[in-house]
């Protein structure tokens, strides 16, 4: 009964009974040829796996069939039933068996590459921990996370993802809640802080107070949010869809009145023999293998083939933020010294000082110190207490690297010589106790992501370029203007992302760019869903395509294949049919049996799987935009 009252659970099942009868037609018509031209079994003996194939295989599908030509619906594959059945009256029963192996091995085929909501789901739930380590007075106990209630006392150990929404009571350290918020930094835990479920702890141990149960955390609204989005995702028409809903039924009309005309069933049955799609069944899905293979040759996996259809028909595209059109890590992008003159010397004693830090803005300030060509200067006396900033001696004097708070609550005097605070995060540096400098940082932008976001529109027809991120507003709109989009939505959590996704994908199809956790119903939501990199097996579940190497470069190169693989898959499906339709007249005048009908239909079979063998071949180049000297994640 489950797969009559949920349309998720009937899909695989079918699916796999898809699968199971193109391997057993495999099997049968290896089998007929072995005694027909092996063995010398008479005619009727070699038949009888064809007869198998057509009775255990052929039967199902064209039932199938049947219910769609109830609910009106023509598609290319409804000609194909109409050929098996036409082939068993003429008693051409290996053209029956190799219609239902087209029929049923595309499906199963493509059944095997398209993502399923339940993977993602699982995802999500395996990311997850089962048990939470609860704190009663010096006790640590492990309990199922369903158990916990409000106001427990957690254990977050260090680089476990935390289970459940709370404050911190006791501990300093970091968390990464990238994945969730778009925010580019790890992100400081001090008592008080709160901290979301599914974001990685860092490297000191948390004792946190759960503020919600586990069935309400943010985690366990991504997960109802997915749910919804997989639901709430219109079922696309494809491209052999399109073109059969008009060839089937002039094809059965040709063959009809060539019936009515002469009174001759056999006129009817020609016209069906040449009539049947093999440039549909078979072209366009050599198109789009060979265009999968070429995407994977080019570090693109497409998970979802009906992608590569789609996506040269949309016309707005969606960033998300962080890792997309940023590098996804601070940068220092600004030194206000009180002492300009200073600056290389400031930052030369700070980058030797921070080669010591665990801070998530060391890196930063070593590399800029390495790239300013400073020299590294002996270090001593170095302290940095969880939440204290840094301090140390860097060649005979005291360096302290702190935040404005800090610094202020010592010393409030020093309020005037601060600078205003802007966008991004920064710290400030004091040397032997005096103010120096302020050091501010950002996620930069991609150097390529202006001309990319550029040329979109006259070479893609993308008419609306869109930035939609969790992160704070002043982050959003300064890379807004850096790469030149003006529609930005900014603080938008995963909820919102699906709906603004939900409404522009109604008025035209989307592409949506993403790479975190909170980006994945809006990815499954999108017409084409673009995850950037592997930061997150539930991200790479969601997204229809994933980019190994994060590169504005390669989402230009996705564009081009989508938009080859159409092109060369509409020369042959419509070439094919043209040439079919020429073979169904001169059948219906009688000039063709359906013997000969058959092999003419062989023959342009033939030639429309060797022009759709063109799309796996690389052209020159894929890239028409100006992409940066070097391109780095």
């Amino acid at each position: 009964m489950a797969s009559e009252t949920n349309p998720k659970q009937a899909t695989p099942t079918w699916k796999s009974l898809e699968t199971l009868i193109a391997v057993f037609a495999i099997f049968m018509i290896a089998l007929h040829l072995v005694l027909r031209f092996a063995t010398g079994s008479s005619p009727a003996m070699a038949n009888v796996p064809l007869l198998a194939v057509l009775t255990f295989g052929g039967i199902p599908l064209v039932w199938d069939l049947l219910k769609k030509l109830l609910r009106g619906e023509f598609g290319s594959d409804l000609l194909a039933g109409i050929s098996i059945v036409t082939s068993v009256l003429l008693e051409e029963y290996l053209a029956g068996s190799l219609v239902v192996l087209m029929l049923s091995g595309g499906e199963a085929l493509e059944a095997y590459a398209v993502r399923s909501a339940s993977s993602v789901l699982r995802a999500l739930s395996q990311r997850m921990p089962s048990v939470a380590h609860r704190k009663q007075e010096s006790a640590i106990e492990d309990i199922d996370l369903n158990d916990l209630a409000i106001g427990d006392i957690v254990a977050v150990f260090p680089h476990e993802i935390c289970p459940i929404d709370g404050t911190v009571i006791e501990g300093h350290g970091v968390m990464d809640e990238s994945y969730l918020t778009g925010e580019p930094y790890m992100m400081s835990k001090t008592p008080g802080s709160s901290v979301l479920s599914g974001a990685i702890n860092g490297e000191s141990a948390l004792i946190i107070r759960a503020d919600k149960l586990a069935v309400d955390s943010r985690y366990a609204k991504i997960m109802e949010v997915m749910e919804a989005s997989e639901t709430q995702k219109p079922k696309m028409r494809r491209l052999a869809d399109n073109l059969g809903a008009w060839y089937t039924p002039l094809a059965v009309a040709i063959g009809s009145a060539a019936w009515i005309a002469t009174g001759n069933p056999v006129r009817f049955l020609a016209v069906m023999v040449v009539a049947t799609p093999c440039p549909l069944l078979i072209a366009i899905p050599v198109a789009i293998i060979g265009s999968i293979s070429l995407a994977a040759r080019r570090a693109i996996i497409v998970r979802d083939p009906s992608s590569l259809e789609m996506a040269d028909t949309c016309r707005t595209l969606i960033f998300d933020k962080t890792g997309t059109l940023t590098y996804g890590e601070p940068k220092l992008v600004d030194r206000v010294c009180v002492d300009p003159s200073r600056d290389r010397e400031i930052l030369g004693v700070v980058g030797s000082l921070e080669r010591f830090s665990k801070h998530p803005l060391a890196l930063a300030i070593v590399t800029a110190a390495s790239d300013a060509g400073c020299p590294v200067q002996s270090v001593s006396e170095i302290s940095e207490p969880p939440g204290k900033g840094l301090r140390g001696t860097v060649a005979n004097r005291t360096v302290e690297v702190t935040s404005r708070k800090k610094l202020l609550a010592q010393q409030p005097e020093l309020a005037s010589q601060l600078p205003p605070q802007a966008g991004g995060l920064e710290c400030v540096i004091l040397i032997d106790g005096g103010y120096v400098a302020t050091y501010r940082f950002r996620d930069t932008p991609r150097r390529d992501g202006a001309s990319f976001i550029e040329h979109l529109g006259p070479r893609h027809a993308i008419r609306q370029t869109m930035m939609v991120s969790g992160d704070r507003e002043s982050e959003v709109r300064y890379l807004a203007e850096q790469v030149g989009i003006d529609d930005v939505y900014f603080s938008q959590s995963p909820e919102q992302k699906l709906e603004i996704v939900n409404a522009e994908t109604a008025k035209a199809n989307s592409i949506f760019v993403g790479d975190g956790i909170n980006d994945a119903p809006a990815l499954m939501a999108a017409t084409v869903g673009i995850a950037f990199g592997q930061n997150s097996d539930v991200t790479t579940e969601a997204a229809d395509v994933v980019v190994l190497d994060s590169s504005l470069q390669k989402i230009d190169e996705f564009l081009h294949i989508s938009r080859r693989m159409r092109r060369i898959a509409l020369q042959s499906a419509i070439g094919g049919m043209a040439l079919s339709i020429v073979g169904m007249m001169l059948a219906a005048g009688g000039f063709l049996t359906p013997v000969a009908g058959a092999i003419c239909q062989e023959v342009i079979d033939v030639a429309a799987v060797l022009n759709a063998l063109r799309v796996a071949l690389p052209p020159g180049s894929m890239i028409d935009f100006e992409p940066a000297e070097t391109e780095y994640s």
